[in-house]
């Protein structure tokens, strides 16, 4: 029987062993993937040498307990069948009822009916592919289509976005400032995204999910450093907020040095020591081992950042209720107030809860939900930032009419002017 090793998106029947496989040290998704067949894999192994140490019963006949590579399917008498659902880790957005058969022959099990690919609703890889890498590779065919487009509309949205804060010079401001660095740190995550792809499945004979060299363990550092400029990026917005409501919209540029200090700084010496602490503690595989201890390096830091945030949402949203009641402040203030303050009161708890109810749980618990927000909420999150701060803008759309206005009234002037050049001529 043949068990589905995946390289990238394609899977590698491997003959099964005896023994059971050492765990994938690393979660990419379909690492998640594996590392969960994985350890089915060895639970059912344990009861095949149980059976086989225990003495059968004389005139006995039947199939023994058998791994096909996704399921286990457990000892039966001769003529008899089981029947078994499909993993629940193979649905990327809906649970499929239908139920794989296998019959306990004379010749022992037969195939399972109906196939894996059919029963979970994936599409198969290839035609000359064993059931079970059909299942398993048509699930990563899927979840790789679908982060790949999510993170490059981001970088689309996201590249088109600092386009337009940095050409139009009206738009110049601290606050859009913010906004731009915010972008970047979007960019380098799905940057980084592609980047660890490109790294883990450069060469389909290695496992990528045991592979330990050293561009392996950069780019998922880099990976690491864009997450965590993500979240620490979105306190600064939650950050320059509160500061606004609290200055009145006096000077903020003296500030814009620290925010850049937390939104870059504080990242980067984070992951400066996740770095050595791996390095003298814990350097093997590719670092992208969430299992492990030192990942709390990364992950504290994270969850304070959100934490802080929600207390910045919740004092936010205190003072915003606190200016729209005050009668000394004007109606075009408080529209203001209200401009400032949609995005950032929506991007927080957006961000953050989502992250802080799975750190709440170990990493093995919910790995197909955890694989859902990665690949829906994760790799959109630049677009909707884009969408949110700057196309849905109303100061950015009005500027770019005025522009747009401008350029169409320019190309009018020269026509006219070439045409009357022509016409005295």
């Amino acid at each position: 029987w043949l068990v589905p090793s995946c390289s990238g998106i394609l899977c590698l029947p491997l003959p099964l062993s005896p023994f059971p496989l050492p765990k994938v040290r690393a979660t990419h998704p379909d690492c998640s993937v594996v590392l969960y067949f994985q350890e089915r894999e060895a639970e059912c192994l344990e009861v095949i040498r149980s059976e086989r140490q225990a003495p059968a019963p004389p005139g006995e006949q039947g199939c023994r307990t058998e791994w096909d590579g996704v399921s286990c399917w457990s000892a039966a008498p001769r003529g008899q069948a089981r029947a078994l659902a499909c993993p629940d880790i193979l649905h990327v957005f809906k649970r499929t009822k239908a139920l794989i058969r296998r019959n306990c022959t004379e010749s022992g099990w037969s195939l399972p009916s109906p196939p894996y690919y059919s029963a979970c609703e994936l599409e198969p890889i290839g035609s000359n592919s064993t059931t079970e890498a059909k299942a398993s590779g048509g699930y990563f065919v899927t979840m790789k289509v679908l982060y790949t487009c999510g993170y490059s509309t981001s970088l689309a949205a996201l590249l088109l976005a600092i386009g337009i804060f940095s050409c139009f010079r009206k738009l110049h401001c601290t606050r859009n400032s913010i906004h731009i660095h915010f972008f970047t740190s979007f960019v380098l995550r799905g940057a980084a995204v592609f980047i660890k792809d490109a790294v883990l499945f450069s060469d389909e004979s290695i496992d990528h999910c045991t592979m330990s060299t050293v561009s392996c363990k950069a780019a998922v550092t880099f990976f690491q450093y864009s997450v965590l400029a993500n979240f620490y990026w979105l306190l600064v917005e939650g950050m320059y907020l509160q500061t606004l409501l609290l200055l009145t919209f006096t000077s903020d540029k003296r500030y814009i040095w620290w925010y850049i200090l937390i939104g870059w700084g504080v990242p980067m010496l984070t992951v400066c020591v996740w770095v050595v602490t791996r390095l003298q503690y814990d350097n093997h595989g590719c670092w992208d081992d969430y299992t492990n201890p030192y990942w709390w390096v990364i992950k504290a830091p994270i969850l304070l950042a959100v934490f802080v945030n929600f207390l910045i949402f919740l004092n936010v949203t205190r003072m915003l209720a606190q200016k729209i009641r005050s009668p000394g402040i004007s109606k075009s203030y408080k529209q203001q107030y209200m401009r400032l303050t949609k995005s950032t009161l929506l991007l927080i708890p957006l961000f953050g809860v989502h992250y802080v109810v799975f750190a709440l749980f170990p990493e093995h618990i919910g790995v197909d939900a955890r694989l859902y927000f990665e690949l829906v909420l994760g790799s959109y999150q630049g677009f909707l930032v884009a969408l949110l701060y700057c196309f849905l803008n109303g100061e950015v759309q009005a500027e770019i009419k005025r522009n747009w206005g401008k350029w169409q009234s320019s190309m009018e002037s020269n026509v006219f002017n070439l045409v009357t050049q022509d016409f005295t001529a």
